[in-house]
């Protein structure tokens, strides 16, 4: 589907009006931390100091991207960490230049001073091979200005001998001590830690929440970020007209009416062929594991472009990793619009995506922040049917009264097909294994319609289900045509 005008061009719609947006999304929604109560520790330092190693070996896990070249890091991401008996949250940020207002920097720099505005702690990561640096003079001149505790890390020292003279160096920043750390080994960093958690101030008390884990996911510059943002109601993530701003699969926790969503802002994803190995070869992997972790993904479509292959293919991998689904078509403010545009559109969906057609479609903005509110609502209902479980009795009660309407096939033999019993075998995706006679007397035609009972009958809105067809003589065999899973 082509649209009949745009209102703005697709730059033009990259650039986010905060103060617009705050003032419509603030009331609704309030940030949290990813996990309430603990305490935050900023990571700080010029780039390719070897911050986000350090927040790996912090956290125990290989969650923020490393790769050997500068600029790496962009958003905020926060990961859980703990020493002794604290816990708290480590915060991996981009790298500081001051002199320097090309691309991406001054917008680093802001994502920066926000985590240190929230933090309770901060480290400040530099080189211990490059030696001090004016670059690491300017940051620490900016630190020293901060409330904030600061310890300075002294990062690839890995030579035992030759460590502490490396960090003596950088006693001319004026930050204190400096930590002879190698991030890479773990070398120095119980120490550093040690100190730190002198600084961190008592772990409230987090009581147990059930929240809903939400990817946002798309193409490239669909406005993914943009949402997020809208959510927050503040520049959480980079937002640019430039593709691939997002690199790492970041977690923000919003709450409303008592409910915790865990949102996950991936990469875009772009074709197989385009993508070359390194950062974006990483970040397209982290989004494909957002996805396999997340209860209900958002698959955000750009209402400009409409349906795209690659959007085809996306959709096809939610499916395949079975979690529950919602369509969310942004820039629908783009859009002029009459009585039937909204009508034309969802035709263009249902041609495209018809084995989505489970899902829930929603048209936003996240510029105006047109409709946000209710993307949620949605999420409630599809994670709430994703993890549902229903009885035995009552699944062969939608199955007596499926068979009452439309008898199995009968093979050209005079055979027919017959269906036992069903029962659900587990949930997330919902997954209903039904015992008949010969899995293979019943066709497609058939297969559908039982499906279409389920979902008449069940709900199960915006998650896929599966069918198992197990065969009463080959139970526990699954393959073939015999004993297939049908994914809906």
């Amino acid at each position: 589907m082509k649209p009949r005008s745009r209102k703005a061009s697709r730059e033009g719609y990259a650039s986010t009006r905060f103060d617009s947006l705050q003032t419509a999304t603030i009331e609704i929604w309030s940030i949290v931390h990813p996990v309430m109560g603990l305490p935050i520790v900023a990571i700080i330092g010029r780039p390719n100091v070897g911050k986000s190693t350090l927040v790996n070996r912090l956290a125990g896990e290989k969650s923020a991207i490393v790769h050997d070249e500068p600029g790496m890091t962009r958003d905020r991401t926060y990961l859980p960490a703990y020493w002794n008996d604290r816990e708290f949250l480590v915060v991996d940020t981009g790298g500081l230049v001051f002199n320097d207002d090309t691309e991406f920097l001054p917008l680093i720099r802001q994502q920066a001073m926000a985590a240190l505005a929230e933090a309770s702690a901060a480290i400040f990561v530099v080189d211990g091979q490059t030696g001090p640096t004016p670059a690491d003079q300017e940051v620490a001149e900016w630190l020293r200005q901060q409330p904030v505790p600061v310890l300075l890390s002294v990062n690839k020292c890995e030579s035992p001998e030759q460590g502490l003279m490396q960090a003596s160096e950088f006693w001319e920043l004026g930050l204190g001590e400096p930590f002879a750390i190698s991030a890479i080994h773990g070398s120095g960093t119980g120490d550093l830690l040690d100190e730190l958690i002198k600084h961190l101030p008592p772990t409230e008390e987090i009581p147990e929440t059930n929240e809903i884990k939400v990817a946002i996911v798309g193409r490239p510059n669909v406005g993914k970020s943009s949402l997020l943002n809208a959510f927050v109601g503040e520049a959480r993530a980079i937002v640019s007209p430039i593709s691939g701003t997002t690199r790492d699969a970041i977690d923000t926790v919003v709450e409303r009416n008592g409910q915790i969503y865990r949102l996950i802002d991936t990469a875009g994803i772009r074709k197989k062929k385009n993508v070359d190995y390194g950062p974006e070869f990483f970040s397209i992997n982290r989004a494909f594991k957002a996805i396999r972790r997340a209860d209900v993904v958002l698959m955000v479509i750009d209402a400009l472009d409409g349906v795209t292959e690659q959007d085809q293919k996306l959709a096809g991998r939610i499916v395949e990793e079975g979690r529950a689904c919602i369509i969310v078509v942004n820039k629908w403010d783009a859009i002029e619009k009459d009585s039937h545009t909204i009508y034309d559109y969802e035709k263009h969906l249902q041609e495209r995506m018809h084995f989505t057609e489970w899902a829930q479609t929603i048209f936003v903005s996240a510029l105006t922040g047109q409709r946000v509110e209710k993307i949620l609502e949605l999420v409630n209902t599809a994670a709430e049917s994703h993890k549902r479980r229903v009885s035995t009795a009552v699944i062969n009660e939608v199955l007596e009264e499926a068979l009452g309407r439309h008898s199995p096939p009968v093979s050209r033999g005079g055979r027919q097909g017959r269906i036992y019993y069903g029962t659900q075998v587990t949930s997330q995706p919902p997954t209903i294994a039904l015992f008949v006679n010969e899995a293979k007397r019943f066709n497609d035609n058939y297969r559908r319609y039982i499906e279409r009972q389920f979902r008449q009958h069940l709900g199960f809105q915006g998650t896929p289900i599966r069918i198992l067809w197990r065969s009463k003589k080959t139970r526990d065999v699954e393959s073939g045509s015999a004993n297939r899973a049908t994914r809906v």
